[in-house]
């Protein structure tokens, strides 16, 4: 700022202001000159001490955050336990905007810290799939939302990716009751840090009794978008320094065979051109993938504007706001707002649910470029009678399933029950690959089953009995156990001494709720 007394020279430097000032005749610059050099070496000092101190600061927080995380972790229920997380405090980055639109957080100091139910604090990952879930009044579907993510992943994919369930609740018991649930459903997926489950603190939300009507909607209508509102902008703080791209979902979809690397490939594909977010479903919120760089901005908008309209209505204020002229038409904003959204057809997501989240809302949403998908996976397996004591749903076979030509669907299994596979003649084989239920069934799968062979050689089982292949169990029949379904999946690789077969079997050992489904059968030659 520059007066006729003199110059007031203003640095703003890593948090801390300096302030220079000097007083001097508008014209007496020759009497009185400064020594630039020593002054910006004084601030080059002065800043240098002030990103020492930021550093110094950052860690003190840190260390606050995991003493906070530390003393609200002794709550337990149903085989779960809420733990510390050394991850789950939102980013220094977030939390004066936090503050700032919600200032209310400013009586709390642990309301940026997620509770961590499951989880490892994965990191450096490509994708992060974010799914917000609350307590429905009718059905939920969460499990079967998981169980599709993970459907056809390789663990090559399963290492790039972490998938964060937050469960947008406050009360205790519940949240412990869904990680739960997802802790036997995906013990593989949560123990490798895959899968995570947090709740945000109840001191994170506002008084949602003091909000104001908009758009003719009711107070319930009201309260529950600016929840949702803040339950997507806490997840997204959460999940933004997890990885490369941020994948916004909903808990009652279905996604498509493939999704991952589509996904990965698309976005790597424009990764030089400019866009705020890539669409791998038209629905709403769906499917909505932001680079996790572009996410403080993102928060800081929907934080702005919480209480007044749709998450979905917000997104595309966003762009409005970056690209469109107001100078110019309509079209011309149009054109510029799809610029910056760039669409993958087909779309990768599907949703399913048909009971909303709000109470009493039906939403039979389907979106049509989603396409139809392959509900079985063909293999070229060799010459076998197959026979089972299940019976087959319409025209759904196991003789069909076996051959490649459909899947098996089988009524609901009973303790005893078997598929047979007898070999025309003796086969090596050194793995297999049985998958249970498919991307639109994924709950129809065999539960408490194991894979049995039978070995040409009746020494094979003798040495399995005397505990020379102790990875072995004797079954009856002259049958040996090699293996059994966890998750809908059994698969392995045999042992070099019982690759010679002559029959293979599936036997169920207890009864079950659900009916079966066989989408995949492969037998891998040695």
């Amino acid at each position: 700022m520059r007066h006729k007394y003199g110059t007031l020279l203003i640095v703003f430097s890593m948090g801390c202001l300096f302030v220079i000032s000097w007083h001097s005749a508008q014209k007496d610059y020759t009497s009185k000159q400064v020594d630039l050099a020593s002054l910006f070496e004084r601030l080059r000092q002065a800043e240098q001490r002030a990103t020492e101190l930021t550093t110094e600061l950052n860690y003190v927080l840190k260390g606050l955050n995991n003493v906070t995380n530390t003393n609200t972790s002794s709550s337990r229920a149903r085989g779960v336990e809420k733990k510390e997380d050394v991850n789950a405090s939102i980013p220094m980055s977030f939390q004066t905007s936090s503050l700032f639109y919600l200032p209310h957080l400013r009586q709390h100091k642990d309301s940026l810290v997620a509770n961590a139910y499951l989880g490892r604090g994965r990191s450096g990952v490509s994708l992060v799939l974010g799914i917000p879930t609350v307590r429905r009044q009718k059905q939920s579907y969460l499990a079967s939302t998981i169980a599709s993510l993970l459907y056809d992943l390789s663990p090559q994919q399963k290492d790039d990716m972490v998938i964060i369930i937050f469960v947008a609740e406050t009360d205790p018991a519940f949240v412990t009751s869904v990680a739960e649930e997802v802790r036997i459903n995906f013990p593989a997926d949560v123990s490798a840090g895959l899968v995570e489950v947090i709740s945000p603190p109840a001191s994170f939300y506002p008084d949602f009794s003091e909000l104001k009507s908009t758009f003719g909607d009711s107070k319930d209508r009201v309260k529950w978008r600016t929840k949702q509102n803040l339950d997507f902008s806490f997840l997204m703080m959460y999940a933004q320094p997890k990885g490369t791209f941020y994948v916004q979902l909903e808990d009652d979809i279905v996604a498509k065979l493939g999704y991952s690397d589509m996904m990965k490939t698309f976005a790597t594909g424009v990764s030089s051109e400019e866009w705020l977010y890539l669409e791998f479903s038209q629905l709403g919120f769906i499917g909505k993938l932001f680079r996790t760089s572009d996410l403080p901005m993102v928060v800081e908008f929907f934080l702005m504007f919480h209480k007044d309209k749709p998450i979905d209505w917000l997104l595309d204020h966003i762009l409005w706001v970056k690209v469109c002229n107001p100078e110019k038409d309509a079209k011309h904003c149009n054109a510029e707002k799809s610029r910056m959204k760039r669409r993958h057809k087909p779309s990768l997501f599907q949703h399913v649910g048909l009971h909303s989240s709000l109470p009493g809302k039906i939403q039979n949403l389907k979106d049509k470029d989603f396409g139809k998908q392959p509900l079985f996976t063909p293999h070229k397996n060799p010459g076998a009678e197959v026979s089972s004591s299940l019976k087959h749903y319409q025209s759904h076979s196991l003789d069909k399933a076996y051959r490649g030509q459909d899947f098996f669907w089988g009524l609901t299994p009973t303790a005893g029950d078997y598929i047979h596979i007898l070999f025309q003649q003796p086969q090596r084989v050194q793995g297999y690959l049985f998958r249970s239920g498919n991307i639109e069934t994924n709950g129809d799968w065999f539960y408490n089953t194991t894979v049995e062979v039978l070995p040409r050689d009746r020494s094979v089982v003798e040495r399995v009995q005397k505990g020379e292949l102790p990875q072995y169990q004797a079954s009856s029949d002259g049958f040996i156990v090699i293996g059994s379904f966890v998750n809908g999946l059994a698969e392995g690789v045999l042992d070099a001494a019982v690759q010679d077969l002559t029959a293979m079997r599936l036997l169920v050992h207890t009864d079950s709720d659900v009916w079966v489904l066989l989408s995949e059968l492969f037998h891998e030659p040695g």
